[in-house]
């Protein structure tokens, strides 16, 4: 449905159809934001302003979209953008320690049969998110897009006005970062299974 949406003018444009495209839309655009942002309070408030946003161009769009859905997406990574170089000078916002988290997390009740691989998931999956946090805005979103959207690197770079190579360039950092920041995870579950 997303694909089929077509924006004309604010004279013809109905709201109902824009509400049954932001439905089809608004699970993707969240997960793209929480991914993005690492918290899903500011992935939902992302979100919001992205479909806030989109409505808002719509009604001074006096020609059909092409592809609303990469459209769309460009406006969800520019939010999520915006809101990560703000994050700098929100000084207030703190994790909890690493003893904190560690209690939390033992904490956590597993619902996977095997416990030890569904802690490890867990772990695996904190670290990622944790790992993702401290690459930079353009390194998380040139990742973000490639692993999770599945987005070519051609489509990656229309999406945020790059050329090809810099986005190659944030990918191989990225991944590189990724890489050093997870090695004691792959080398303790590779010890573990063998």
């Amino acid at each position: 449905m997303a694909d089929q949406f077509v924006a004309a003018s604010p004279v013809t444009a109905s709201t109902a159809d824009f509400s049954g495209w932001m439905m089809s839309e608004q699970r993707r655009i969240f997960l793209l934001c929480q991914r993005m942002l690492g918290e899903a309070d500011e992935a939902d408030s992302a979100t919001q302003d992205t479909f806030l946003k989109a409505y808002r161009a719509l009604q001074k769009q006096e020609c059909p979209l092409d592809e609303p859905g990469k459209w769309l997406t460009r406006i969800a990574v520019n939010t999520c953008l915006d809101r990560l170089r703000s994050r700098r000078w929100q000084f207030w916002r703190r994790r909890p320690d690493q003893h904190d988290e560690e209690v939390i997390l033992s904490m956590a009740p597993s619902t996977a049969p095997d416990a030890e691989a569904g802690v490890f998931a867990h772990q695996i999956g904190e670290r990622l998110a944790s790992a993702l946090d401290r690459l930079s805005a353009r390194q998380r979103a040139v990742f973000t897009l490639r692993h999770f959207e599945d987005k070519s690197l051609e489509e990656i770079a229309a999406l945020l006005d790059l050329d090809v190579g810099t986005v190659k360039a944030h990918m191989a950092r990225g991944v590189a970062k990724l890489r050093e920041e997870l090695k004691d995870l792959y080398a303790m579950h590779r010890g573990g299974k063998q």
